[in-house]
């Protein structure tokens, strides 16, 4: 069997990779003259020559800032409060009082001088209330509830602590369905 040659040994110049060499394959990087045409077809991509350098791209409409997004306090009186009070009429509790203010913890025998933001609200002349806690001032922080009927609450517990991001509906959600594990909401 004879040995083959390869281009050097022949004598032969290999092709420049600088120069691209024209084959009669078909490719897909050649634009189709029907669809380039800009004219026939709006999607067409202009070619840099027919792009006016005075032409600016147009501006892009950026999303609205998120209601979270506010600053503390505006978020709770603006937002929170008024879909918290709308959401717990209609479980069926339509004389709930809500306020927002900062002072210390109601707990009983918890001994701290400590204020915090607290919302509180109640309803059944006060027979009823409810206490979330903002230690940090922010939505994305901790977090701390309790609740009582009648007396000083006694327990503080944690509230959305495993959330990566608290959202309105988050908190307003999952508020609603803690005070209807209490039973204090609806039928209940």
């Amino acid at each position: 069997m004879a040995e083959e040659t390869n281009q050097n040994q022949a004598g032969e110049v290999p092709p420049s990779r600088d120069v691209p060499v024209a084959s009669g394959l078909p490719t897909a990087n050649i634009p189709d003259p029907k669809t380039a045409n800009t004219a026939v077809n709006p999607n067409a991509a202009v070619p840099a020559e027919e792009k006016s350098p005075v032409a600016k791209p147009a501006a892009k409409k950026g999303k609205p800032p998120a209601v979270e997004d506010k600053p503390f306090e505006e978020f709770i009186q603006q937002e929170y409060l008024p879909a918290l009070q709308k959401v717990i009429a209609q479980e069926g509790v339509p004389d709930v009082q809500l306020t927002f203010a900062k002072q210390t913890y109601p707990i009983v025998g918890f001994n701290s001088a400590e204020e915090c933001w607290q919302i509180i609200g109640s309803w059944q002349n006060g027979q009823r209330q409810f206490n979330v806690y903002f230690p940090e001032a922010d939505i994305q922080g901790k977090k701390g509830f309790s609740c009582n009927e009648g007396k000083k609450p006694s327990t503080l517990e944690s509230f959305l602590i495993d959330e990566r991001k608290t959202t309105l509906d988050l908190l307003v959600s999952r508020l609603v369905y803690r005070l209807n594990g209490q039973k204090w909401l609806g039928r209940n």
